[in-house]
């Protein structure tokens, strides 16, 4: 073993967990809320032109939730792996997953970008796109879909870094392209007068450069290298990727879904302000909840790193430490919207029809919002682990298992009404599901523990 890699062990099995989980959690926070940001930033600049076209990046965002999806494939079961790799002292084996998963991602990403493209007017169709704002739908999504291959490359070196403990050159890469995309939206979409293509080409103005600076710290330190000559598609490699990452891909193809269904919903009892507002709210949420997945993230890699060392002590340690700071996090965030909904909303957009959905939304989604801690955490432990298997049926369950069924039941029940409260109770459920599985799994390593020990 190489000296730094000698001291990545040393750093991430001997450390103090909540030292050790907090500063691998700052960077990665900040890394999420700069995304957030940057994905709110077209919400906001778009706010300034219609409610129509607030509601096409709405709809256009359940196609953006299926690019995130592979992307998280590749770049979660990747990293997940070359982290238990890693913590095995297989360095070799590492290398070879790190670059099989990129390529992967951008044999996907270049699939989508071009099927994508030929038939984006049908897709902008399915998605639910009216009359009043098809065009603007089509238009942003086009260049979106141009970006994929950027966008799952940046989504699986961001990951990967992380995985070995280099959440700083994660961050950087990621600030990057959020203060290219904000820089350049309010220019194009104003300046330049191009609208909203003015706030797609941003979007993807922002992700080629995360893309690159990622890939550029990817090359420093002693971080697995992305070598051709490493490349392994054998159905080793792929299988370890898609167990590891397919949680991952459950979880954001659910939320591509979900995110359709509730467009749909939102559209048929309210129209396009209905999608508006739920859009806002969707956007808001994943800013918050950012904050909660950064902190999960930087909980990861001691993770996998430990479950691969055999240290299933600091495993749980871990968990209960990030599951304790998450629930408080999260009550403050709830607390925030709580008593500032309207204001928030506002802030987006100035519209009493949007307003009027967008603030019910969101105080509901807050009042849930402390359970969601455990079940995000839930999720991530049984990932970084390997548990693919159970890891995917608790990741499906927020957008899928149980949002599915409710968006189709519960509008037909109470209109509107019912398109608001349905993420807010497929969370207590999702809460509900997860607290018996994570119990159990812990038991398991208490029982490896002892068995080691004897």
């Amino acid at each position: 073993m190489s000296d730094k890699h000698q001291e990545r062990h040393e750093k991430l099995t001997e450390t103090p967990i909540p030292q050790l989980i907090c500063r691998l959690a700052v960077p990665t926070i900040i890394s999420m809320l700069v995304t957030g940001i940057y994905n709110s930033a077209d919400t906001y600049f778009v706010g300034r032109i219609s409610t129509e076209a607030t509601a096409a990046v709405g709809l256009v965002f359940s196609v953006m939730a299926i690019i995130q999806a592979f992307g998280f494939f590749c770049g979660q079961g990747s990293g997940n792996y070359l982290s238990r790799l890693l913590g095995a002292g297989k360095i070799q084996e590492a290398n070879e997953v790190a670059v099989t998963g990129f390529v992967m991602a951008m044999i996907i990403g270049a699939f989508m970008a071009v099927t994508g493209n030929l038939f984006a007017d049908r897709i902008a169709d399915f998605i639910g796109a009216t009359q009043a704002s098809r065009a603007d739908t089509v238009a942003y999504m086009r260049i979106i879909l141009l970006g994929a291959p950027f966008m799952m490359g940046q989504f699986v070196i961001n990951n990967q870094l992380r995985f070995q403990g280099s959440a700083v050159y994660a961050m950087a890469g990621l600030l990057c392209g959020a203060i290219m995309n904000i820089g350049l939206d309010p220019l194009l979409m104003f300046g330049f007068g191009l609208g909203v293509r003015g706030a797609a080409i941003a979007t993807v103005g922002g992700q080629l450069t995360s893309f690159a600076a990622l890939l550029i710290g990817s090359r420093r330190g002693g971080n697995i290298r992305l070598e051709a000559k490493n490349i392994r598609l054998n159905l080793q490699n792929i299988g370890e990727i898609s167990n590891g990452g397919l949680p991952s891909l459950i979880r954001q193809g659910m939320t591509a879904i979900a995110t359709l269904l509730l467009n749909r919903f939102a559209m048929l009892y309210g129209g396009d302000a209905a999608v508006a507002g739920m859009s806002i709210v969707s956007r808001t949420m994943m800013l918050l909840v950012s904050v909660l997945i950064g902190f999960g993230q930087g909980y990861q890699p001691v993770c996998s790193y430990n479950y691969g060392a055999g240290l299933y002590g600091r495993v749980k340690e871990g968990f209960s430490f990030c599951a304790k700071v998450g629930t408080v996090m999260m009550t403050i965030a709830a607390l925030i919207c709580l008593f500032f909904g309207e204001p928030i909303v506002t802030w987006f957009r100035n519209d009493p029809a949007v307003i009027a959905v967008g603030v019910r939304a969101l105080r509901w989604q807050a009042a849930v919002l402390p359970l969601m801690a455990f079940s995000v955490l839930t999720n991530m432990m049984l990932q970084a682990v390997g548990k693919g298997l159970i890891a995917s049926v608790t990741s499906s369950a927020r957008s899928g298992l149980f949002f599915i069924p409710l968006i189709i039941i519960l509008p037909q029940m109470l209109g509107i009404t019912g398109v608001i409260i349905t993420q807010a109770i497929a969370d207590i459920l999702t809460f509900i599901l997860c607290l018996p599985i994570v119990l159990n799994e812990l038991k398991k390593m208490d029982e490896q523990e002892a068995g080691i020990n004897l």
